[in-house]
């Protein structure tokens, strides 16, 4: 059974003057990833992957002990593509996160795109809100640690 096209969408697209794979390796990395967010992050299960610790299958914690959420990497393609999913805890179901990188004239476009369903009515509308102002900052932060 097909699960139905999430309710909420939130895209995020910003230029940066930095090559790919450093934005790559700051947003593939748990520890880093939180840091970017400014939330607590830790890798709870290394990815089978040789070597890459981070990469597909790999389990984070996102946020406090009691109110945060577990995040699964779907695809880990260097440089190029990194997506999860919330696989435990939180307020949303239904989600995919998808961040792009995409190498252009001087640098590279990030793209940032998460689709979700809430678990409680109207509550879509603020978590957007949310997410939105937390990933921009996040590229904007990557974009300075990486130039």
């Amino acid at each position: 059974m097909a699960t139905a096209q999430p309710e909420h969408q939130v895209r995020v697209q910003q230029f940066l003057r930095a090559a790919p794979d450093p934005l790559f390796n700051l947003f593939s990395d748990h520890e880093k990833f939180g840091q970017l967010l400014g939330a607590p992050t830790r890798r709870i299960r290394d990815s089978e992957e040789p070597g890459n610790p981070n990469g597909v299958g790999s389990v984070r914690r996102v946020g406090p002990p009691l109110l945060g959420m577990e995040e699964t990497v779907l695809v880990s393609d260097a440089p190029r593509l990194i997506e999860y999913t919330v696989t435990r805890g939180g307020p949303i179901r239904n989600h995919l996160g998808r961040i792009s990188f995409e190498p252009v004239d001087n640098g590279t476009r990030v793209t940032y795109r998460i689709e979700f369903d809430t678990l409680i009515p109207l509550t879509g509308g603020p978590i957007k809100f949310i997410l939105e102002h937390a990933l921009q900052r996040a590229i904007n932060k990557a974009g300075r640690l990486a130039e």
